[in-house]
């Protein structure tokens, strides 16, 4: 039986390769790496720590005991403690200077940022997938004209490739913004009990030359550039605003691309992908639910409402450093990235493989299109002689008795009323030729080429592992 809690994100939404990122191994060997690198940093400078002691603390990185662990703290309360004692069993002979020097931060805050930036890669990669599938799904319908919508009211005409550039714009701006947090993401450092060093200004005799050379190799030894320039004992948490503002901004925008969909699906003109023998309602066996996107919204949801906690935290660090971020942190850091993933993961698939119905979407626009088209329809009648305002008139009341058909469940006959008045000298075939789709879409066509050849530098990548991947 199963009988404790288990959260969703885990066992249904997010993939293997997040949960990896974020699992206790992970974490926790990151921080014996963080302890190995900090105390061959210590030997290189002159402190007197061995060869051989380094060589332990790196070749027992793996070896974590997590009884041993859970036991200690139960006996210490405090994690960070509990966690050297256990690699000092393993690395006995290196016990005794394991974390000289530093404090919790050095290892529970570093490594914090070396996961989020290697959660925020993936998700880089995920947000790429998506734009390189819209960007095939725009450029194979960049010519087909649909309806237009604004205030979810018939408009002018689109076409529905032009429709994908629209959400292909949202996520690009995602991913400029995430390329910026990203790019400043600094290393902390081991910089102290309040950020001051005055712990190694002891160890290195004053000599601040090397504690500077300390933390820059520190930094560089995980991919760092640099370090931030000044810090209490934490990193700054407005770092973790940033990070969550980013992954905010992805879901709004995946929100509104799953709505769009979803609305689309209700009129049968869009689907999302329904396998064969996938079940829409336990009740209603006809039912094909939208049920990837409306995942989407609902996850997206909550991943809005849980980037405020971000902000939240970051306003009440008091002073050089308070806990009360500790364990809010534990929990909203890792399930805002579990969260973002689930949801790319979910708009990979949609995306991919979108269905359209392409009839449906032509009788919606042909029913529409003689309302769209009757301003042509005037000017080429005026042109034949026609009084502008007589002709305006007439189309007006037509309209009306057409829309007033409709509304009874009928076709609409616009076309056929407007035919039968001799005002317009134009017979049916005539009006017919006005009557075209493809003369209503404006630059879309235009738009959307000129659109994916601005951003197919960045989807190069992406698109060439697609094809190894098909190969």
């Amino acid at each position: 039986m199963r009988q404790q809690y288990e959260s969703p994100l885990i066992t249904r939404y997010a993939s293997q390769e997040m949960l990896r990122i974020f699992s206790p191994d992970m974490r926790y060997q990151t921080w014996r790496k963080l302890w190995a690198e900090l105390a061959k940093e210590e030997r290189r400078l002159g402190l007197p720590i061995t060869e051989e002691q380094v060589e332990e603390l790196f070749s027992n990185i793996e070896d974590i005991d997590y009884d041993v662990v859970r036991e200690k703290e139960r006996e210490v309360r405090h994690d960070v403690m509990a966690h050297i004692y256990a690699y000092g069993k393993v690395a006995p002979t290196a016990a005794g200077i394991i974390h000289w020097g530093a404090t919790s931060c050095y290892v529970t805050d570093n490594a914090d940022l070396i996961v989020y930036r290697e959660a925020l890669m993936l998700i880089r990669r995920e947000l790429l997938s998506v734009l390189a599938n819209l960007a095939g799904f725009a450029d194979k319908y960049k010519e087909l004209p649909t309806l237009g919508y604004t205030h979810y009211q018939p408009a002018q005409l689109v076409t529905l490739g032009k429709r994908a550039t629209l959400w292909m714009q949202d996520l690009f701006s995602d991913l400029e913004e995430l390329d910026h947090v990203a790019g400043q993401l600094h290393f902390l450092g081991c910089r102290g009990t309040t950020g001051t060093e005055a712990s190694f200004m002891d160890l290195f005799c004053g000599d601040s030359e090397k504690i500077d050379e300390m933390n820059h190799d520190l930094a560089s030894a995980f991919g760092f550039d640099d370090c931030y320039d000044v810090c209490g004992q934490t990193y700054p948490r407005k770092t973790d605003t940033r990070i969550f503002n980013v992954l905010s901004s992805i879901a709004q925008s995946l929100y509104r691309m799953a709505n769009d969909i979803r609305l689309l699906q209700h009129d049968r003109q869009v689907e999302e992908p329904f396998e064969t023998d996938q079940i829409g309602s336990s009740a209603m066996a006809y039912k094909r639910n939208p049920m990837r996107c409306e995942r989407i919204c609902s996850l997206a949801r909550y991943l809005m409402v849980n980037a405020m906690n971000a902000p939240l935290t970051a306003s009440v660090q008091w002073f050089e450093r308070t806990l009360d971020d500790s364990a809010n942190r534990r929990i909203t850091m890792p399930e805002g990235f579990l969260c973002a993933d689930a949801i790319l993961r979910l708009a990979q698939n949609v995306t991919g493989d979108l269905q359209v119905n392409e009839k449906i979407i032509e009788k919606a626009v042909m029913e529409y299109l003689p309302f769209i088209a009757t301003e042509d329809l005037l000017m080429e009648a005026v042109k034949r002689g026609g009084d502008r305002q007589e002709i305006h008139e007439v189309i007006r009341k037509k309209s009306m008795e057409s829309v007033a058909r409709m509304k009874e469940g009928n076709d609409c006959d616009l076309l056929q009323r407007l035919a039968r008045e001799k005002i317009f000298m134009l017979t049916e075939e005539e009006m017919e030729n006005i009557f075209r789709p493809e003369r209503y879409i404006g630059r879309c066509r235009e738009q959307v080429v000129k659109y994916l050849k601005k951003v197919q530098p960045v989807l190069k990548d992406v698109q060439q592992q697609q094809a190894i991947l098909e190969v």
